[in-house]
């Protein structure tokens, strides 16, 4: 199994649609909300390139757009 994290944000709808596609699907991925951890927000900044969520971050790789995340998430977790 390859090493998963969805960062995303409270107020954020577009994270929302993300994690409902994710319940919808059994997908279970640990969930990192940058507003409740200033550490994680610095990382996914300094590692990922910038502050947008969702962001799914996969085996050293960060994918940002929701559409783009569930795609992959359709192509490498449902398949």
């Amino acid at each position: 199994m390859k090493d998963y994290k969805l960062y995303v944000g409270t107020v954020c709808r577009y994270c929302k649609k993300v994690e409902d596609f994710m319940k919808e699907n059994n997908i279970e991925i640990p969930l990192v909300n940058i507003n409740e951890d200033r550490d994680a927000m610095i990382k996914l900044i300094d590692e990922g390139g910038k502050r947008q969520v969702p962001c799914l971050y996969h085996d050293g790789k960060y994918l940002y757009e929701s559409d783009d995340i569930i795609t992959y998430l359709k192509e490498n977790l449902l398949g």
